[in-house]
């Protein structure tokens, strides 16, 4: 482990530390202001901050989204503060207004950095960690975007090359998110990736030698990462320099990603508050502030102030900004005229566009024949891959049994990598047993932009991805989930790998979209409508979770209405066999709605008209207008029986007061699916009896 930063040429002038100054007692007064927050880090934090803004990253901040642009994650999404300011001095949009309105209705500036939200910002962060892991994801998503478009190109001679910057705190790296992603970055050699970690030894409840006694950057080496450490100034200041120096060796290091320690004190140079745990989160005081406006040169009796010639020394940015944006675009214009394929590959993909003729190799399954809802994504997946070079995505070391893998012989792995099918840009990725972080990378991957990303397990291990599932959603990124072994049908693994309330769960997130088709033909159509769904522009994108079977399914014909959520599978129809109004609904989803299709054989064979409702994907299904909604379920139609595989909770309102539900409100037990679907009811028979129950107790 290096622990001494190179020399560096690094200009810093007084302006440069009345900035840093200024900072700090801007993240004082805004939290004072609002009376909650976080001011310590952002505090102890500027000197990183600004040297990132201000003398490394490349940027411009007129223009937040350019292709070419360093990334920056901070994931101590807690000290948003320490992003909104160096936001604000280096011009990106975020105005003082905006810091004396930080984390109140409608500002630009809530407690927590939001992508889409506020300019700059490249991530939604704030539960510990899964900055880390969107960083990992970023990385990975340049890499393979170089392979994409510039595979040939010497190192830092593409115009794809750029690096990632993430800084967090003690918190992020204490949580197992971090930690899983931190091994893949490490096994991937992500050279593109420096993390700044902010070592202040404090937590919300004090000491971290309260929870944490582990050398954490001996861990970081274990994982592969180039590590170097930088010490305080004597008076317990962060050294711009030393970071600097750190950073410009992080730099030459392209085999490893880099980890740089960085020794602060929170709340730096607060006189009563530095060091304490107060600090991390919770208002100074107005005492304290003062105070500290002292220390720094500051009138204590002046809140948010920022002098003119501070604001024009920061917004040189904004030139700095434009003169590399045309230097990089000298280069990218080189390129162009270089490779005229990849240039209009690369338009089609920045504008969201599939390749021309993709549709015509979905692959469409023969009628009658059993097929996994699985094995028929795996199916899609290497039909598509073929045309579409920027799909790609693996699985949690379950590829055999999610059908994730894109492409046999090409492993995203780095140089060195042993295996022959090794390659740095390769088309699967191993995301390895880290659920919970490959759905975070997943979402660097998404917010990265320029590929298509899906990642896959066990249904039952969302529970492992959830938050990060939850933050797809909220940032409305358009990640796919894959997750197989979808009910009890997976049989004799028994109920510790059975998801009984998952489906339900999952449908609860908002702006997911969970998908579980009813069979193979179902699964192709929903891949094709996931992919048209995608879009580059923010608000419209959204997640989707593929729940698929690990058992046979019977398979019918296409139906595009599939794309709606939810569409008429079979018609009632009367002795004659003509269409007639329903007397009962049978509501299905995924492997249950062939059990749907047996009973209303039975019911229809006693007379009974009987229609058969394959529901997809209930999200799908609520975009449609009512007249189509009503169309598939008319109100007047009051027996309903719905059949799901899970607890219930999701049909409830579709089934009305007399209708039933076949579901599964208790865990599973370990036995063949056959025998799970006969003892817990998920038969036609038993379908069918609960039709004539819902049929008697609509005639009442």
């Amino acid at each position: 482990m290096s622990t001494k930063p190179t020399t560096t040429d690094l200009e810093w002038t007084e302006w440069d530390q009345r900035a840093v100054d200024t900072a700090r007692v801007l993240a004082a007064d805004a939290v004072q202001k609002v009376g909650n927050g976080h001011p310590g880090t952002a505090m102890s934090l500027a000197p990183a901050a600004y040297t990132l803004f201000q003398k490394v990253m490349r940027h411009d901040p007129a223009d937040a989204d350019w292709v070419g642009r360093d990334r920056f994650v901070l994931s101590a999404g807690h000290s948003s503060l320490t992003l909104y300011i160096q936001l604000y001095l280096a011009g990106f949009g975020v105005e003082l207004d905006d810091l004396k309105s930080f984390r109140t209705w409608g500002s630009k500036t809530p407690g927590h950095p939001e992508y889409g939200h506020t300019v700059g910002v490249e991530t939604t962060t704030g539960p510990l960690g899964q900055g880390v892991a969107n960083a990992v994801g970023m990385a990975m998503a340049a890499r393979y975007e170089r392979g994409l478009f510039d595979p040939e190109a010497a190192r830092g001679e593409s115009p794809f090359d750029h690096y990632v910057y993430c800084i967090a705190g003690d918190g992020c790296l204490q949580e197992g998110i971090s930690a899983e992603a931190s091994s893949m970055a490490g096994h991937q050699k992500l050279g593109n990736l420096i993390l700044l970690w902010d070592d202040n030894h404090i937590s919300i409840e004090g000491d971290t030698e309260t929870a944490v006694s582990e050398d954490t950057a001996k861990r970081y080496e274990a994982y592969g990462w180039h590590v170097q450490r930088v010490e305080p100034q004597e008076n317990g200041d962060l050294d711009p320099r030393a970071i600097h120096a750190a950073i410009e060796a992080a730099k030459q290091v392209t085999d490893r990603p880099s980890f740089i320690a960085m020794r602060s004190i929170i709340a730096w140079p607060a006189p009563h508050a530095q060091n304490t745990e107060a600090a991390h989160g919770s208002a100074l005081g107005e005492d304290e502030v003062a105070a500290t406006k002292r220390v720094l040169g500051f009138d204590p009796d002046k809140s948010f102030e920022v002098s003119e010639e501070v604001l024009a020394h920061t917004r040189k940015a904004l030139d700095r900004g434009a003169e590399a944006k045309a230097a990089w675009n000298k280069g990218y214009e080189a390129w162009r005229g270089a490779n005229p394929q990849r240039a209009a590959d690369y338009d089609r993909v920045a504008k969201g566009e599939l390749p021309a003729g993709w549709e015509a190799k979905l692959p469409e399954f023969e009628p009658g024949k059993a097929v996994a809802t699985r094995a028929a994504s795996g199916k899609v997946l290497q039909a598509l891959g073929a045309v579409i070079p920027e799909l790609w995505g693996g699985s949690a070391d379950l590829a055999g049994s999610n059908n994730t893998t894109i492409d046999k012989t090409s492993s995203f792995l780095p140089k060195g990598n042993p295996l022959p099918e090794a390659d740095p840009y390769g088309r699967t990725i191993h995301f390895g047993i880290r659920e919970h972080s490959m759905a975070a990378e997943m979402n660097g991957i998404a917010l990265h932009g320029n590929t298509r990303i899906y990642g896959g397990t066990f249904l039952v291990f969302s529970d492992y991805m959830r938050n990060a599932v939850r933050l797809s959603a909220l940032m409305q990124l358009p990640v796919t989930y894959v997750w197989t072994h979808d009910s009890i049908g997976l049989g004799e693994d028994g109920p510790t790998h059975q998801p009984v309330e998952h489906l339900a769960s999952l449908r609860a997130i908002p702006g997911l979209n969970v998908v579980r088709p009813a069979d193979a033909n179902e699964t192709a159509l929903a891949w094709a409508e996931i992919l048209r769904r995608w879009t580059k522009e923010f608000g419209k994108g959204a997640p989707h979770g593929l729940a698929l079977t690990r058992q046979g399914v019977p398979t019918y014909p296409a139906n595009e209405d599939t794309v709606k959520g939810g569409y008429v599978l079979f018609e009632a129809e009367g002795s004659d066999g003509q269409r007639v109004t329903p007397e009962v609904i049978l509501l299905a989803t995924g492997s249950e709605v062939h059990v749907a299709v047996e009973a209303r054989e039975r019911l229809q064979s006693e007379g009974v008209p009987t229609r058969v409702v394959s529901m997809p994907s209930v999200e799908w299904f609520e975009e449609q207008d009512q007249g189509y909604r009503e169309a598939v379920l008319p109100p007047s139609v009051k027996a309903r029986v719905a059949v799901e595989a899970g607890i219930g909770l999701t049909w409830h309102k579709y089934v009305g007061d007399a209708g039933r539900i076949v579901s599964l409100e208790h865990f599973g037990a370990s036995a063949d699916a056959k025998t799970l679907f006969r003892e817990f009811g998920f038969t036609a028979e038993n379908v069918a009896d609960q039709a004539r129950e819902s049929l008697a107790a609509a005639r009442r």
